[in-house]
Parts: structure tokens; C-alpha cells; sequence
């Protein structure tokens, strides 16, 4: 009984495993400076607007949204990776242990000029499902 119990539980973790391998993951990576406080603002507001896309349309996806500050030391590879400025936003899927990233700053630069949400949400909205 004991051998069925440990087979079963061997059969049931690779299961898991290899779902988890096979499984998309996407990070939304918003990158952040230490504005003064008008910059920051709309800084402020672009993130929200970013995580409300993404909670609207994308809540039952594999998605995380980080943001990663421009001054943090430990940010350092990163912004070095992307070569993120303020409002950077980049999109990284991992799939199968492999990783691919689109910078999608303009999308977002597009809506902080226009301020048209829905052009917004539909542009960003394809490029994440582009990835999924």
C-alpha cells in the first residue's frame, strides 16, 4: 500500500511539473523614475491605467505586473537590459523555460499624449495576446 501511495504521488508531481513548464507566463514590466511630484503624477496614473488593463482583460491569464524603479541598485541589470527609461513598458513571455520580450513604450506613450483609453486597451491587448 505504502509503494501504491509513493507511486501515485511520484505520477501526480511530474504531472504538475509538466503543466508548469508548459504554462505561459507573461510579466508586465513598468518602469519608474523619481519624479517630481507633476511628472509623477501622470507617472502614477499611467501605471494604474496599465494595471487596469490587465485586471479588466487579463485577470484569469498568467500575468504579473512589476514595477521595477529606475534608481533601485537591484533594478540595475534590468533597466541596463532594456534600456528602460521612465514609462518603459515591456511585455516578457516565458514559455517552455524560454524567454521573449517586446517593448511596448510607444503604445503607452501614444496614450499619455491621447488619452484615448480604448485605443489603448485594444493596442496593448493584442500584443499580450500575441504572446499567450
Amino acid at each position: 500500500m505504502r509503494t501504491i501511495v509513493l507511486i501515485f504521488a511520484m505520477v501526480l508531481g511530474s504531472v504538475f511539473v509538466s503543466q508548469a513548464q508548459n504554462k505561459t507566463a507573461i510579466e508586465v514590466l513598468y518602469f519608474k523614475a523619481s519624479l517630481s511630484c507633476c511628472q509623477a503624477r501622470a507617472c502614477n496614473q499611467l501605471e494604474a491605467d496599465v494595471k487596469k488593463l490587465i485586471n479588466e482583460n487579463f485577470n484569469d491569464k498568467d500575468i504579473a505586473f512589476k514595477e521595477i524603479k529606475l534608481d533601485e541598485e537591484a533594478n540595475k541589470a534590468l533597466v541596463e537590459q532594456y534600456d528602460a527609461k521612465s514609462q518603459t513598458v515591456v511585455l516578457v513571455s516565458t514559455k517552455r523555460g524560454k524567454s521573449k520580450s517586446l517593448d511596448i513604450s510607444d503604445i503607452v506613450r501614444d496614450y499619455a499624449r491621447t488619452n484615448n483609453y480604448d485605443a489603448f486597451s485594444k493596442a496593448m491587448s493584442e500584443k499580450i495576446e500575441n504572446l499567450l
